[in-house]
C-alpha cells in the first residue's frame, strides 16, 4: 500500500471521532433503470451533509499535531467548506474565522454558525467570492492564522480520499466504475490517487457542471486555467479554475472520461431522487447520478458507485429546480404571442389549447398597438409532443408567436 493510501486510511480511522461511516447503498431504482448494479456513497449524510468535513478535519488535525498552540484557522466559503470548517473548529476547540460573501443565503450562514458555535466568527465581505477570498487571505496573513483551502491543499485531498477507503471496505471488492463529481478537484484527486494504488482496474469517470467545466478546460490547455464565465447554479461545484494540486493528479485523465452535465438536466435528477427515493441532494450532490444517462451504454451489467457529494439544498429553490427541469424536459414553454385586440380573441386562443395544456403565466407586454398586443404566455403540459400540436394549430389560424423558452437573454428579463 502506498504512503498516500496509508495516510488516507489513517485519516478515515481518525474521522470516526466525528461521525460514523457514511452508508454505501445499493439503489434498486437506478439499478433497474440502467440494467446495472448501482451503489450510492452517501456523503450527503455526514453531520454537515457533505464530504467537505473530511478534508477540513484531516488538515486541521495535522496542523494541530505539529503545532498544538495554533489558535486560529481561516477560510473563505459560501457553503459546504464553511460548514465543515466550523464543525471541526468546534470539535478541536480552536478559533475559526470564516469569510462569506454578503450574498450568501441566510440559511447557510445560520447553519455555519450553529456548527461552529462560540468557536467561529463569521464575517460577511464582498459581493463576489473573489473579493471574499482576497479579504480572508489578507486577514489570515495579518492575524497569523492558518488558511484552510477548500481543495488546493495536500492534507485536504488526503482527507477526501477517505471516501475511497470506506467505499472499498464496505463493498468488500472494487467496483467496475466510480463516478466522481468535480468542482475544485479535491475529492476527485483524493479518490483517484487512492484507487490508482489499491484498485487500478476500476474505471473512473468525472462529471462537472456544463457551466463550470474547469477540469475539461484544464485538460485542453495542459494546465489549470480560469473560465471566463461560470454558471453558479451548481454552487457546490461551480469553480472557475480547478486547483493546481488536484490537477497534478488528474492531468493524465482522458478527456473522454470527463462529462459535462447540463444544469437543467441536473434538476430532473434532483427531483427524481426526491420524489422516487426521498433523497435530498443539492445540485452538486446529484452530478454523479445525472451522469448515468450519458454512460448508459458503458455500464450495463457492471457495478458502479456514484458519490453523492452533498445534500445542503435550500427548499426555497425548489420552484426554480422544478421550473428548470420542466423546461429541459420540454414540458413547459414560454412564448410571446401577437394577439388581435378584439372581443373574443382570447377565447379563440384558449380553444386552440389541448386538454393537457395548462396556462401558468399570462401577461400583456404591450397594449398600445391599435390592432395587436404582445402577450407573454407560459404553458405547462403532460407530454412534450403536445407543443408540436399546439404550435401547428397556431400556425393554421395565422397567429404569430415567438418561442423564448431557450433564449437566455430574453427569458432572463421577462420570465
Amino acid at each position: 500500500m502506498s504512503d498516500f493510501c496509508k495516510k488516507a486510511r489513517a485519516a478515515e480511522h481518525q474521522l470516526r471521532k466525528l461521525f460514523a461511516v457514511t452508508p454505501l447503498q445499493r439503489n434498486d431504482h437506478l439499478s433497474a433503470r440502467f440494467d446495472a448494479d448501482i451503489w450510492l456513497k452517501r456523503e450527503d449524510l455526514t453531520p454537515v451533509r457533505s464530504y467537505k468535513i473530511r478534508g477540513a478535519f484531516n488538515a486541521m488535525r495535522k496542523v494541530l499535531a505539529q503545532d498544538p498552540k495554533r489558535a486560529l484557522f481561516v477560510c473563505a466559503s459560501a457553503g459546504n467548506h464553511a460548514q465543515g470548517v466550523a464543525f471541526v473548529c468546534r470539535h478541536f476547540g480552536v478559533k475559526g474565522v470564516i469569510f462569506m460573501p454578503v450574498t450568501t443565503p441566510q440559511q447557510k450562514i445560520e447553519k455555519t454558525r450553529i456548527f461552529g458555535g462560540d468557536c467561529v466568527d463569521i464575517r460577511m465581505v464582498g459581493d463576489y467570492f473573489d473579493d471574499t477570498l482576497s479579504a480572508a487571505q489578507a486577514y489570515c496573513g495579518e492575524a497569523g492564522g492558518y488558511f484552510l483551502a477548500p481543495f488546493d491543499d495536500a492534507d485536504v485531498i488526503e482527507g477526501q480520499a477517505s471516501v475511497a477507503v470506506e467505499m472499498l471496505e464496505q463493498m468488500g471488492r472494487a467496483p467496475d466504475m466510480v463516478i466522481l463529481p468535480v468542482g475544485g478537484g479535491g475529492l476527485a484527486a483524493g479518490v483517484t490517487k487512492c484507487l490508482a494504488q489499491v484498485a487500478p482496474a476500476t474505471d473512473l469517470r468525472y462529471v462537472e457542471p456544463a457551466g463550470g467545466a474547469s477540469l475539461k478546460a484544464a485538460l485542453a490547455a495542459g494546465q489549470p486555467i480560469s473560465l471566463s464565465k461560470v454558471d453558479s447554479f451548481v454552487d457546490g461545484a461551480a469553480v472557475a479554475k480547478i486547483g493546481a494540486l488536484p490537477f497534478a493528479t488528474l492531468a493524465a485523465t482522458p478527456p473522454a472520461h470527463v462529462l459535462a452535465a447540463p444544469e437543467d438536466r441536473i434538476c430532473i435528477t434532483m427531483l427524481d431522487m426526491l420524489n422516487v427515493e426521498g433523497v435530498v441532494l443539492e445540485p452538486a450532490g446529484a452530478l454523479s447520478i445525472d451522469a448515468l444517462s450519458d454512460l448508459a451504454g458503458q455500464i450495463r451489467g457492471k457495478s458502479v458507485v456514484c458519490v453523492t457529494s452533498g445534500g445542503n439544498f435550500d427548499f426555497e429553490r425548489l420552484p426554480e429546480v422544478k421550473e428548470r427541469a420542466q423546461r429541459f424536459a420540454g414540458l413547459k414553454k414560454y412564448f410571446i404571442l401577437r394577439l388581435p385586440q378584439r372581443p373574443g380573441a382570447l377565447r379563440d386562443f384558449l380553444e386552440l389549447l389541448g386538454p393537457d395544456d395548462n396556462i401558468t403565466r399570462f401577461e400583456y407586454l404591450k397594449k398600445s398597438a391599435r390592432n395587436f398586443g404582445s402577450v407573454l404566455i407560459g404553458i405547462e403540459t403532460k407530454e412534450a409532443e403536445n407543443f408540436a400540436t399546439m404550435f401547428a394549430r397556431l400556425d393554421a389560424v395565422g397567429l404569430a408567436y415567438t418561442d423564448i423558452t431557450n433564449d437566455g437573454i430574453i427569458s432572463e428579463f421577462v420570465i
